[in-house]
């Protein structure tokens, strides 16, 4: 929703970082003794940054601290700010799933390879990443190997090639984590993987100048669910284990909750990516229902068939508005205490929300208008969120705010 340049990144967390950790002082003394227990007061503004090893980092080895810190920000682009702000004991396991999660992602995505060889490196990074395999890897092809990068819709960000080139040494972390949360990580990265494969063999085969579609609304719902859905799932079985584990909570629905928070973000990025999709092939509107509409896939690629398309992309619209409810759901449902952890599952939500109000407003089959919230959007719903964190209803009243931006 926000392509973040590291230094704009850096820049938004130092106004940020006095600022939440005295909001948190002035908000753990209003909430209960029980809520406070698993929260952190009086944060050092020093010890916030992803930048820095923190002192639940220092067990790392030098080179994999290095790894989960600067290495982490350059590729997490705007989803920094969540990897920043998210309470210490779970930085490092949600870090490093994402970490890796990225590493897949680059090997999916690396246009100029033949498909068949991203399945290979993909099958060979999750069998590494399970413990299936013990030889070393040597992505340095896929992180160097691209030509004309230009003329590429996803081409390796310099920070990318580096996280390739480097993806042992992630490998390593991952097996110096504790035992219960490297099986976390392991069970999300085996659904990641799988989605990604399923997308790359239905469409990295497509000629150019052709679009092919998904079959059906069940397999958009089953791949935002394997690339997104799955990650809150992780994220709240982690963040329960580690930050309140004795606290009273409705643990099924704040499972079933996160995984539609993760989708609806997903359908987000789908909905905005669409004519950028379309010309690498790739349609996820479902083709049944394209049929109903009298409409084949190639259609989306003239603008002018957007009154036609339109009410099919209304009802996803309205479909990722549901699940983003569920996920503000989920936020208000977080304990009191965990200021961090609201902040960072505020954030990614009301930017969401924000994002399907532009994209209401059509021009969703342009190519040349790329549909985002803009970066004072992102500083507002900081700013938001942070001074109302002592403010309960004001809070909760939030997702109502975003709509309204």
């Amino acid at each position: 929703m926000l392509d973040g340049r590291p230094d704009e990144l850096r820049s938004l967390h130092q106004c940020l970082a006095g600022a939440v950790g005295g909001f948190s002082a002035v908000v753990l003394s209003r909430v209960r003794p029980a809520e406070a227990r698993y929260s952190e007061p009086g944060a050092d503004a020093k010890d916030l940054s992803l930048g820095r090893a923190s002192r639940h980092d220092r067990s790392v080895p030098p080179v994999a601290a290095d790894l989960l810190t600067s290495l982490l920000r350059e590729v997490s682009r705007s989803f920094y700010l969540t990897l920043w702000i998210l309470p210490r004991p779970v930085r490092r396991p949600i870090g490093l799933a994402y970490l890796l999660a990225r590493a897949t992602d680059t090997i999916a995505d690396s246009e100029w390879v033949p498909v068949t060889e991203r399945l290979g490196a993909l099958d060979a990074l999750r069998d590494r990443i399970l413990g299936r395999r013990m030889e070393p890897l040597d992505f340095s092809r896929l992180a160097a190997g691209q030509v004309n990068p230009s003329k590429l819709v996803n081409p390796v960000t310099p920070a990318e090639g580096v996280l390739l080139r480097r993806v042992e040494e992630a490998i390593a972390a991952l097996e110096g984590m504790p035992d219960a949360d490297a099986a976390e990580i392991r069970g999300v990265l085996t659904t990641i993987t799988g989605g990604q494969e399923l997308d790359l063999r239905r469409f990295g085969q497509v000629r150019p100048g052709d679009v092919r579609a998904l079959a059906t609304a069940a397999e958009l719902d089953d791949y935002t669910y394997r690339v997104a859905g799955c990650v809150g799932e992780f994220w709240t079985r982690i963040c329960r284990t580690h930050l309140y584990p004795s606290l009273a909570l409705d643990d099924g629905k704040m499972r079933a909750d996160g995984v539609k928070l993760g989708q609806g973000l997903q359908l987000v990025n789908i909905l905005r990516d669409l004519p950028r999709d379309l010309r690498t092939g790739r349609c996820y509107m479902p083709a049944d229902a394209l049929a109903r509409m009298g409409l084949v896939p190639a259609d989306l690629l003239k603008p002018e068939n957007e009154a036609r398309v339109w009410p099919l992309y209304s009802e996803w619209v309205i479909r990722a508005e549901s699940h983003l409810a569920a996920g503000w759901a989920y936020v208000t449902a977080l304990p009191r205490g965990q200021v961090r952890m609201r902040l960072a599952c505020a954030w990614p939500v009301l930017l969401g929300v924000m994002t399907l109000q532009r994209l209401k407003a059509g021009g969703v089959l342009d190519p040349s208008r790329r549909i985002k919230v803009s970066r004072s959007d992102v500083r507002a719903v900081m700013w938001a969120t942070v001074w109302r964190l002592m403010f309960g209803r004001a809070w909760d009243r939030l997702d109502a705010w975003a709509r309204s931006r």
